[in-house]
């Protein structure tokens, strides 16, 4: 008899230690929720590797100097062109 009474007891407070356990993984659900923010994406342009900058810097060497000299050839041809018209 005094078996049985201490079986119903454990069960008794098995139920009662399921109902906590199943709060606070409940309140534990709730924080991460709140606690954990979505990450957020990057924007922007990327960032270029040494390497990377060497190869822009000496392509846009060569750029502004083909356009200096184009504005040189310009230069040249536009003002005597200029002058021999009037």
């Amino acid at each position: 008899m005094d078996l049985v009474k201490a079986i119903r007891d454990l069960y008794e407070e098995k139920k009662r230690l399921d109902a906590v356990i199943a709060s606070l993984e409940a309140m534990l659900a709730a924080d991460t929720k709140v606690a954990v923010p979505t990450p957020l994406k990057r924007r922007g342009r990327k960032s270029m590797s040494r390497d990377e900058r060497s190869v822009v810097s000496e392509r846009m060497k060569r750029y502004w100097a083909a356009r200096r000299q184009q504005r040189e050839n310009a230069t040249r041809i536009g003002p005597m062109s200029s002058a021999t018209s009037a």
